[in-house]
């Protein structure tokens, strides 16, 4: 396939949704093929390129997790212990969860942990402040009873890091994963990211403006508590040689054995758009008879995608930087590479027609702590709605990024076993996230899960 067609494709979308600026990157037979459109700022443009540099918000955790290995390849951490092993001092909602969490639950994001604590700008904002905050976050599950997407639980994971090897995260991040592996341009903090060429977030506004995204991916001054879930820069070229890492055999890092049990499932995932199950941080696909790794990364105005077939020493990375477009733009072009040069193509999946009854048996208010999410009917369709909490936007002098209005959303076919609880969006930033309903002893709808998290249901709405 020539390396045109991926360019034409790339610009061609990024011109329909509206994308100031983009970069892609495929590793095919190979070879490195790159594709980017677009400008860096709006106010002030430069051409982005594959050197330029996006926010990487989760896709992070990929890097975090490796460098955890490596410290288990080392003999000097145990997946299998209790954190409370190298953070004595760990406190939570409740102490059995506090005595049994395992690394290893972090890792695979089974510890039962809420999404994240939210940043209040007060108090000691390192890694080692966060763990004094953690009695303040929510408990949704025992420790290994179900996966649900945590920040919190990545961001302690980092502090397993810090207190393991003695170094302060970003400086153990360097020597343990990011120097030898050769990732010159993958970078923490605004100090490194000023003096590269990067690109500028922004968000679409209702009457459709785009406006920049203040502040700047996660950097916020003097916060560092975020940085092992989601606090990494990086470039395409960097994260193709970050693939080609995570494709061979360790390259002096760690042994192979380790770097490819993080492909092995770890826990399931029930529909799901983060995949078909975690290996360790990995989200796991099945492709049409090949097997994926990846993860994605969402942040504000910003929005990356990684994905590697290694079946197939195959490769793909999309950076975008407008919120929400940018994510159906790199979902779009993930579907192109693989259907393009793997010939794996997506078969599509359409919902049941409304059913009144089973509408009613889900409207309402969910939540999780820093977002409402809202299911509602008009008697004639179903749509979902996320935002962020009001309160936490009247508390905050810095810019979120816009919510979610409803869109419209169906159930999926099922022959029993709850399978009919699950769900897909058809339109709108969420378009194609599937999830499902989740039901109490007595079968009452009491929480749902979206983009890997659980909302857990707080009010009806009639």
């Amino acid at each position: 396939m020539p390396q045109d067609k991926l360019s034409d494709f790339v610009t061609a979308q990024a011109t329909e949704l509206g994308v100031p600026g983009v970069s892609v990157g495929v590793l095919v037979d190979g070879r490195e093929l790159y594709a980017s459109h677009g400008v860096t700022s709006l106010a002030n443009p430069l051409p982005v390129d594959e050197k330029t540099l996006f926010p990487l918000a989760s896709v992070s955790k990929t890097f975090t997790a490796t460098a955890l290995m490596r410290l288990v390849a080392e003999g000097k951490v145990d997946l299998d212990a209790p954190v409370r092993r190298y953070i004595p001092e760990l406190k939570l909602a409740e102490e059995r969860a506090a005595a049994e969490i395992t690394v290893l639950n972090l890792l695979n994001h089974t510890a039962g942990l809420d999404w994240n604590l939210i940043d209040d700008g007060e108090g000691d904002r390192s890694l080692a402040g966060l763990v004094t905050k953690l009695p303040n976050l929510p408990l949704i599950a025992p420790p290994g009873a179900r996966a649900s997407y945590s920040q919190a639980g990545y961001n302690l994971a980092g502090r397993v890091i810090e207190k393991v090897t003695g170094q302060p995260f970003e400086q153990a991040m360097a020597s343990l994963v990011l120097e030898p592996v050769g990732l010159s341009d993958t970078v923490y903090g605004l100090t490194e990211v000023m003096v590269r060429k990067f690109a500028v977030g922004y968000n679409r506004d209702e009457d459709g403006e785009l406006r920049p995204a203040r502040p700047w991916a996660a950097f916020k001054e003097g916060a560092r508590a975020d940085n092992p879930g989601g606090g990494l820069s990086s470039s395409v070229s960097d994260l193709l040689r970050w693939a080609r890492f995570q494709l061979g055999d360790g390259e002096g890092v760690l042994p192979a054995a380790e770097l490819h049990r993080m492909r092995e499932q770890t826990v399931a995932l029930r529909a799901s758009t983060l995949g078909d199950g975690f290996g360790i941080c990995w989200f796991l696909h099945h492709l049409d008879g090949l097997h994926a790794i990846g993860h994605g990364g969402s942040g504000n105005g910003q929005f990356a995608e990684l994905l590697i077939v290694p079946e197939r020493n195959f490769a793909v990375v999309s950076l975008a930087n407008v919120g929400p477009d940018g994510y159906p733009f790199n979902q779009s072009v993930v579907r192109w590479a693989l259907e393009h040069y793997l010939g794996v193509v997506e078969k599509p999946v359409e919902p049941v027609p409304y059913d009144a009854g089973r509408a009613r048996e889900v409207v309402g208010r969910y939540e999780i702590d820093a977002m409402n999410l809202d299911i509602a009917t008009d008697g004639t369709r179903l749509t979902l709605a996320v935002g962020i909490k009001p309160e936490l936007r009247e508390a905050s002098d810095e810019d979120m990024p816009p919510d979610y209005p409803a869109a419209t959303m169906g159930f999926l076919g099922g022959d029993g076993a709850g399978d009919g609880d699950e769900y897909l969006v058809t339109e709108g930033g969420l378009q194609g996230q599937r999830g499902y309903f989740s039901r109490d002893a007595d079968g009452v709808v009491v929480g749902v899960d979206l983009a890997g998290r659980l909302f857990k249901r707080v009010a009806d709405v009639s």
